[in-house]
């Protein structure tokens, strides 16, 4: 009898595995990525994590910086590359890829100015950014002579690949509960590089397509999702949300905020703009070190 239900019992344990590796066996081959040889976490829901509250009796000291972020940089190239995000980028896309697409879908709203008060629309920034040239056509006669020939308007359309930097707007603030300096980013701007017609001769100059809040919940949510590669370690899990909360890339100052309300490039050029730059940074963060002197 023993034995009887104990061989009863062996072929029910038996059947069971059975069933349960030919399951895995078939959900593995429905939802494995070939392509990867470990099980990767899902980033699209992903959520960021809000900022501490802050409250205004507590920031003691405040000063605004203004930015530039040349992804032509070699450390900053993650925010430029990949191009064509629909090759095989691992799921990568550049910063200039996300934003647009999130603009685009009407996921996150954008702004005019950095004082984030007036709105600007996907189609207005899309009209102001579209380049029209006169592009003259040469016509000859029989005899190989030049005619007057014709001129025919081109209309060039955005291109994102011709985004090259970024401008960021930061806060530099002392918090009187821990009397620690502290920053925050509340905006950026994507600066287009917009060639048009001069007097005959094609000139570039850098503009600022809009602002993006960046302590809007829902632009964060939708950096969060996308991940920038780090050629130091490729499986590194690190969205442009936490690039800029730990300030993962290099930059220089172009403006603070001052009585005239004015870029250094208004009063200082060449290497004096640069050294402005540097003793604005240095004032910066010597402001927190001061405080602790007697």
């Amino acid at each position: 009898m023993k034995k009887l239900l104990f061989c009863f019992g062996f072929f029910l344990f038996a059947v069971t595995a059975v069933t349960v590796n030919a399951q895995s066996i078939i959900d593995s081959e429905e939802d494995h990525n070939f392509n990867d040889f470990y099980k990767k976490d899902q980033v699209r829901g992903r959520e960021a994590m809000p900022y501490a509250f802050l409250r205004e009796s507590d920031v003691v000291w405040e000063h605004a910086i203004w930015r530039t972020i040349d992804f032509r940089e070699k450390f900053n190239q993650f925010f430029y590359f990949p191009i064509d995000p629909t090759k095989n980028t691992q799921g990568r896309m550049s910063l200039t890829t996300a934003i647009m697409d999130a603009l685009r879908n009407g996921d996150i709203e954008v702004y005019k100015e950095d004082d984030l008060t007036t709105p600007c629309t996907y189609e207005e920034m899309i009209s102001g950014l579209t380049r029209s040239y006169t592009f003259h056509i040469a016509e000859y006669d029989e005899y190989g002579d030049e005619t007057e020939g014709r001129d025919t308007l081109i209309n060039e359309e955005f291109k994102p690949e011709e985004v090259y930097s970024a401008h960021i707007k930061e806060y530099w603030y002392i918090d009187k509960q821990d009397t620690r300096q502290k920053v925050r980013i509340t905006g950026l701007a994507l600066v287009y590089n917009y060639c048009k017609d001069r007097d005959g001769e094609r000139v570039c100059d850098p503009v600022e397509m809009f602002w993006v809040p960046m302590d809007d919940m829902r632009v964060r949510n939708v950096l969060v999702k996308v991940l920038a590669y780090d050629e130091h370690n490729s499986h590194a899990e690190r969205s442009y949300d936490d690039i800029f909360i730990d300030r993962y890339f290099d930059s220089f100052c172009y403006r603070e905020s001052n009585v005239m309300n004015r870029p250094i490039s208004a009063y200082l050029t060449g290497t004096d703009a640069i050294l402005e730059s540097q003793a604005i940074e240095e004032e910066i963060f010597d402001i927190e070190s001061d405080m602790w002197e007697y």
